[in-house]
């Protein structure tokens, strides 16, 4: 092929090229935005988050930190008394994605059926890993207060810190996640996400003893 012709060949590709970049054919899907994560800090008193009300507003705050503030965000929690709230019934119906764009559920169903939650995806609103069993410190618990169906339990005993009123020990309890999916023992097998084994109490230092922080998940409802 002559100079000449080389020339064309090369103009032919870059048009060839500039026609499949408009038309698609090369373009980067952009990532889902997020809609799910896990909080990077506490209320800082325990299982005291000011209520379900003062734990959407914790979620809301964090997401709009990290440039997602537009979406409706609620906290993955469950409600005991008259009525009962379930968690699953108020984060909307999916589907959710992690800060990296990581399918987390594309359902209710299939997020209480299909576990894609682990260390690697669950991450916090700023994209970063939140430590889990073997780090120091392990904050693997996550605040739930639920059923492994995202159900409050029918329990007399108190499971959610007095619906996340409550800082003091001896208040009660709540139940708690292993968001790295995590056993207590090697010998056990993974636990539930979102229903492992309650919290020896309400205090921070007592959510900080059992292995977590007081952290929770936060979902997008739109």
């Amino acid at each position: 092929m002559n100079q000449s012709g080389a020339v064309k060949a090369a103009v032919l590709g870059v048009a060839t090229l500039s026609l499949s970049v408009a038309s698609g054919v090369y373009s980067q899907q952009a990532a889902p935005e997020m809609s799910f994560f896990i909080t990077s800090v506490g209320s800082g008193k325990g299982a005291d988050l000011g209520g379900i009300e003062g734990a959407d507003r914790h979620c809301q705050n964090l997401a709009a930190a990290a440039g997602a503030g537009k979406k409706t965000w609620r906290a993955y929690l469950s409600t005991t008394g008259s009525p009962s709230v379930n968690a699953r019934d108020r984060i909307g119906k999916g589907p959710w994605y992690s800060s990296e764009g990581r399918l987390i559920a594309r359902s209710v169903d299939e997020l209480h059926t299909v576990n894609n939650i682990n260390r690697l995806v669950a991450k916090d609103e700023k994209g970063q890993i939140v430590k889990g069993r073997g780090d120091r410190p392990n904050t693997h618990d996550i605040l739930t207060g639920s059923m492994p169906d995202g159900r409050a339990s029918a329990a007399k005993e108190d499971t959610t810190c007095g619906n996340y009123t409550k800082s003091t020990d001896g208040a009660g309890a709540v139940l708690l996640g292993h968001h790295d999916r995590s056993g207590l023992r090697d010998d056990e097998p993974s636990r539930s996400w979102n229903s492992s084994h309650p919290s020896r109490g309400c205090s921070q230092a007592n959510l900080v003893a059992t292995g977590g922080a007081g952290l929770f998940y936060c979902f997008a409802v739109n």
